[in-house]
């Protein structure tokens, strides 16, 4: 999930046909080229400005605090469309140029943070229910969190850190973006792989195929390349990417948090960043990672002695002699489930055309949450990207818009997140925008592909069907270990056949997914467990102790941290290197992945009777969607269950 934004631009197409719905809210902004990136940029910080200097000298009366979330709404109107355009713009010298932009918009919003004027009026201004209250308590505590109560000294050096931070994580993520890293295979090399993936690639001056580390690409290779070689070079391209030129900006990034923390007289920044979170501090993450790995330990173990089993079959080798190497994993997984359960991932592309199952999975949501999605003539930063219209299917009422980018392109953000482009304000009548960018196969979806895609769309949901009063709580601004819950909840969906029957509803020539192989995929998807959730660990367990280090050196200390686990480290491996979410806004946060499964498998017990019940997602609708921020999420939570969450769902399904 990433956070990023959208605009106030034209109101869609003149020349659109009647029959089709309007858009709700303003379009996404052309951004034709770099001038008028520049120009919307300019205009847009000074707008800015003046809108700052008008709410210092506004009184704090019962209006104050509408006045200051029309600050969030401008934001969004002129900022987030430029901050999300830079990863998703087929020209690169248009990225380039909204990269320099955001990093004007930061130095902006840095000032903004640590304006004592806009401080002390929020503290002062009237609040008329809770939801007030709670909008002054998060608003505060960001102003707290970059440093507007700080010594003036260490105010000053906590914006050069905030600013800096910025510019880091930017460039991190362009080194991966534009690295264009290409694996040049021989067809033989690609015996195994669908000849889908690699007939149309380019060919190098020695004929040799051509292919990109992107997911279409990336994932076939190592889930069906015969070729041990092949695979190890996908392999090492892939968890190279970012290079060396990385793990030194995630080096510089990791201190300067830590200088951050202490500013504020924190230790580390874990406990800094952790402090208004569900999990309050570094020491509860890490009692719950260790649960999870007491849980998981034991599994991925016995999973690796399958793995090696199979290779040593495979290959015709002694088992004693046998071993399974980081690039043989996913191989070996896959013939396993296939040996088990008669599951290949390949056959279910056959079942999920991907417009189809883009269709099939707002089909879902409409069905449990009450709304419509309709498709309409847009243009956008790129041809293939998708407008849809959100509807409440009860009013007809438009009331959100969903833009998707659905296939891989050079340049291109590689992985799979959706960006808030704009959040719901009902106090005068602000709809909300979100947009989901994923990179899929042409020729179909996995089901794991399917899986990830109603992980994605979940996110836009929590967006779109928001309805708060203030832009400032919207969607997905709740606690950031609670973020994930709502589109971890639906990745289950996938694996229920009344679901799954609703791909001929969007679909009429499609082939109905059979049930026994959805019976297979779903034991199948327990084999690999452990290994999944042990990654997991591993992960979120690295994150935490790098943001604890008086000294970060990322490298020794994954090859330290991977080396202990089953698999162990491959020498010359950097996977930190691409790891874009702790160079983000997932630093010292990515055990919340982990326990945000918590909260989402819990959430699931509501839906255990029946996945589609409309009575259950109207209350899943208004009760969390609906609220953003505007509670607390425990609270959230038990509002919708009648009691306090609890852990007993997951732990129960790590042990199965």
């Amino acid at each position: 999930m990433k956070t990023a934004p959208i605009t106030l631009a034209a109101l869609l197409l003149a020349g659109a046909a009647q029959a089709q719905p309007r858009l709700p809210g303003p379009n996404f902004p052309a951004y034709r080229n770099v001038a008028d990136v520049q120009t919307r940029c300019d205009t847009g910080l000074q707008g800015a400005k003046r809108r700052v200097a008008a709410l210092e000298k506004r009184k704090v009366d019962a209006g104050w605090l509408a006045a200051f979330d029309d600050l969030t709404v401008y934001f969004e109107d002129h900022q987030y469309p430029n901050d999300f355009v830079l990863n998703v713009h087929p020209d690169k010298a248009v990225r380039d140029a909204a990269q320099a932009c955001s990093l004007r918009w930061a130095d902006f919003a840095s000032r903004l943070g640590q304006n004592e004027k806009l401080f002390r009026a929020l503290k002062k201004a009237p609040q008329k229910d809770g939801i007030d209250a709670e909008f002054v308590r998060l608003s505060s505590g960001q102003f707290e969190d970059s440093g507007v109560a700080l010594p003036r000294p260490k105010r000053a050096r906590a914006k050069q850190i905030l600013d800096k931070l910025t510019e880091l994580d930017q460039q991190f993520n362009k080194n991966v973006r534009d690295a264009g890293t290409r694996v040049a295979f021989t067809e033989a090399e690609l015996q195994g792989v669908p000849a889908s993936v690699w007939e149309k690639a380019g060919r190098d001056d020695q004929g040799r195929i051509v292919l990109g580390v992107d997911y279409p690409s990336y994932v076939p290779v190592m889930r069906s390349a015969e070729s041990e070689a092949a695979r190890e070079r996908m392999w090492r391209a892939k968890v190279n990417e970012g290079g060396q030129a990385n793990l030194d900006l995630l080096a510089q990034i990791v201190t300067l948090r830590s200088e951050y923390a202490k500013l504020f007289g924190f230790d580390n920044y874990v406990d800094f960043n952790l402090r208004r979170q569900m999990a309050k501090n570094g020491a509860n993450a890490t009692r719950f990672l260790d649960a999870v790995s007491g849980a998981v330990n034991a599994r991925e173990k016995d999973e690796l002695q399958e793995l090696r089993a199979a290779k040593a079959q495979h290959l015709g080798t002694p088992l004693a002699q046998t071993t399974v190497q980081r690039w043989d994993a996913t191989f070996y997984s896959e013939r396993v489930k296939r040996q088990k359960f008669s599951v290949d991932q390949n056959a279910f592309r056959a079942y999920f055309p991907p417009q189809a199952s883009l269709e099939f999975a707002l089909h879902i949501i409409e069905k449990v949450m009450g709304v419509k999605y309709q498709r309409i003539d847009n243009k956008l930063w790129h041809d293939e990207a998708q407008t849809y219209v959100v509807s409440d299917a009860a009013t007809g009422q438009a009331i959100a818009q969903l833009y998707v980018d659905l296939y891989p392109r050079e340049g291109k953000y590689n992985h799979a997140a959706v960006w808030p482009l704009r959040g719901s304000a009902t106090r005068i009548g602000r709809t909300p925008a979100a947009a989901l960018v994923v990179n899929f196969d042409r020729q179909g979806l996995t089901l794991d592909e399917v899986e990830t895609l109603l992980h994605e769309l979940g996110h836009a949901v929590h967006v779109d069907l928001s309805r708060t009063r203030y832009a400032s709580t919207s969607g997905t601004s709740v606690m950031h270990d609670f973020v994930e819950a709502p589109s971890q909840m639906l990745e289950d969906w996938v694996y229920d056949q009344q679901v799954l029957k609703l791909m001929q509803a969007v679909c009429a020539d499609c082939k109905p997914v059979p049930d026994a192989l959805v019976e297979q995929a779903k034991a199948a998807k327990e084999f690999g467990k452990g290994g999944q959730f042990g990654r997991q660990h591993l992960y979120a367990s690295y994150d935490l102790s790098l943001h604890q280090r008086l000294k970060p050196e990322p490298l020794p200390l994954w090859a330290t941290m991977e080396g202990a686990t089953p698999l162990g480290h491959v020498p010359g491996t950097m996977f930190p290197a691409g790891f874009a979410h702790i160079a983000g806004g997932y630093g010292a946060g990515y055990y919340g992945y982990l326990w945000s499964l918590v909260v989402a498998m819990d959430l699931r017990t509501a839906f255990a009777a029946d996945k589609l019940s409309p009575e259950v997602g109207k209350r899943y609708r208004e009760q969390v969607l609906g609220q953003g921020a505007q509670k607390p999420a425990p609270e959230l939570v038990k509002d919708f269950l009648g009691r306090e969450s609890h852990s007993q769902a997951f732990f129960e399904y790590l042990k199965k």
